[in-house]
């Protein structure tokens, strides 16, 4: 049996997707299938389970920092993966990849300046804009021939007012899974540049790439003017409670002016168990990766067959990357209320709802595809015959 055909039992109620609070809260309901987090059901590469074993055993936990080799394991691996040639010394760690576009806002912007997300997006980036007294400016995606593209008419229009002052990319884009290529980044690199728009690119899904698609990081078209939120391994290797941020700034103006803030904050400190486990995924963990992708690509395949021949009212967008799959519930007629009523009590599955992602997304909802594929293959069986019932 492959190891991420298991279906493990140590998940407990700590865990956020799983806790009852939370999920009472969202859906209404605890009694439900959890698939709305971003995290993964699979164990770790047994890699960094040795390491940080290891670690454990030695029973001493003193100061301990190696940043530096984390640095060039991180710029080793993106050079190996995606043909990146990456200057370790132009990397900052933080606690967070979050916490490092919080900081990079304020550093970039003023209160009541602009800030640009492309919806529907992430629904921390709202959060982090609103809380720093920043304006969401949202450049809604357009759907092209069943296909996200950016729209870049209005990207200029809005850019042009002189009120955007940073933008929050997200590629691969979360929750419609697009990978952004060369001529678009480099349309919206000169678009940036012409305004004086500093963009701030959320590359944490990286390495989630599938099949007939290539990454490309803002870094590749512009080494400059923009930002890369390029190092985390916890999208990657489910290491989303042990690990760090890392900013690639290779504008030296730039990355000493939000490095002095990071450190006169005392936010560069990692632990052992970040430290390690970061420097353990990238020098050894490429061939449980790669085995990942492939058995991800296998259950994504399953999806998008078993929908079209048993949910043809269910339209799925088919990710480039990321393990997210956005869907389409409009095809059932349903409205808001009733969509949720039978998606979280009838078929019983916690699905992240689209309404987070920005408004006019109330007929969407995003999956984790993330799980053993005998629990998607579960779940879809759920919804197939809640919709059958309902309809």
């Amino acid at each position: 049996m492959n190891s991420f055909d298991i279906q493990h039992q140590g998940f407990t109620d700590h865990f956020a997707k799983a806790n009852p609070q939370f999920l009472k809260s969202i859906f209404g309901t605890d009694d439900l299938m959890p698939l709305w987090i971003a995290d993964m059901d699979f164990q770790v590469a047994p890699t960094i389970t040795k390491e940080l074993q290891r670690l454990v055993d030695r029973s001493i936990f003193a100061y301990e920092f190696n940043a530096r080799e984390v640095f060039k394991a991180i710029a080793n691996w993106n050079h190996k993966r995606h043909g990146l040639s990456l200057n370790p010394k132009s990397f900052i760690q933080v606690s967070g990849v979050l916490t490092g576009i919080g900081l990079l806002i304020r550093e970039l912007s003023d209160e009541g300046d602009g800030i640009m997300v492309q919806t529907p997006v992430y629904h921390q980036f709202f959060k982090i804009i609103k809380t720093a007294n920043r304006e969401v400016v949202a450049n809604p995606l357009k759907i092209v021939d069943g296909k996200y593209e950016m729209d870049f008419d209005d990207i200029e229009q809005k850019f042009s007012s002189k009120k955007v002052k940073a933008m929050i990319l997200c590629n691969p884009h979360n929750p419609v899974g697009r990978v952004w290529n060369r001529e678009e980044l480099k349309t919206l690199v000169q678009l940036a540049n012409t305004y004086n728009v500093t963009i701030i690119s959320d590359e944490i899904h990286s390495d989630i790439i599938y099949s007939g698609t290539n990454f490309n990081s803002i870094v590749s078209i512009d080494l400059e003017n923009h930002i890369a939120v390029i190092g985390s391994p916890a999208k990657t290797f489910g290491m989303q409670s042990i690990s760090n941020g890392y900013l690639y700034i290779p504008n030296n103006d730039k990355h000493q002016k939000v490095k002095h803030t990071i450190e006169s904050l005392y936010l560069d400190h990692g632990n052992a168990f970040s430290t390690f486990a970061t420097l353990t995924a990238y020098t050894k963990g490429g061939e449980w990766l790669d085995e990942l992708l492939a058995y991800l690509e296998k259950t994504k395949n399953w999806i998008q067959s078993f929908v079209s021949k048993e949910l043809p009212q269910i339209a799925i967008h088919d990710p480039e990357g990321t393990y997210q799959m956005w869907m389409d519930f409009s095809g059932l007629q349903l409205s808001e209320e009733k969509l949720k009523e039978l998606i979280f009590k009838k078929a019983k599955l916690g699905l992240t709802p689209g309404e987070w992602f920005g408004s006019g997304h109330t007929q969407y909802m995003r999956i984790n595809i993330a799980s053993p594929l005998s629990k998607i293959q579960k779940a879809f069986r759920q919804l197939k015959s809640a919709v059958n019932e309902g309809i």
